[in-house]
């Protein structure tokens, strides 16, 4: 189940199937929430994860596509070799936002919101 880290970000602590697909979705329908309700931002922390498939590639891509759509941002962290190389093959790595690990993402998510907030 997605995390509230804060009052404007979810973090999804990922795990290999079934709980990969489960995560993926509730994290979704978390961002298709209530009327009125905060939109958050998106961490999905890849540690737990050793294989992703093509279906996980569209669940995130959705989900990318859901947080675009809400002008919310999504971070991929912790992604080992095998999942990182299959981003990389698929071109995916130049579509997502990916950083070490998750203290990274949520530093990258706070730095952008100061930022936006000055501008």
């Amino acid at each position: 189940m997605p995390t509230d880290w804060s009052d404007q970000i979810i973090v999804c602590e990922l795990g290999d199937e079934p709980a990969l697909s489960e995560e993926l979705n509730a994290a979704y329908d978390r961002l298709g929430a209530a009327p009125g309700q905060v939109k958050k931002h998106v961490v999905l922390n890849f540690s737990g994860v050793s294989y992703v498939s093509s279906s996980h590639l569209a669940q995130t891509l959705r989900l990318r596509k859901k947080c675009a759509d809400i002008s919310r941002m999504l971070i991929l962290c912790s992604l080992n070799d095998q999942v990182w190389s299959v981003f990389t093959l698929t071109g995916l790595d130049r579509v997502f936002r990916v950083t070490q690990d998750p203290l990274t993402a949520l530093a990258t998510l706070q730095l952008e919101s100061d930022q936006s907030m000055t501008e």
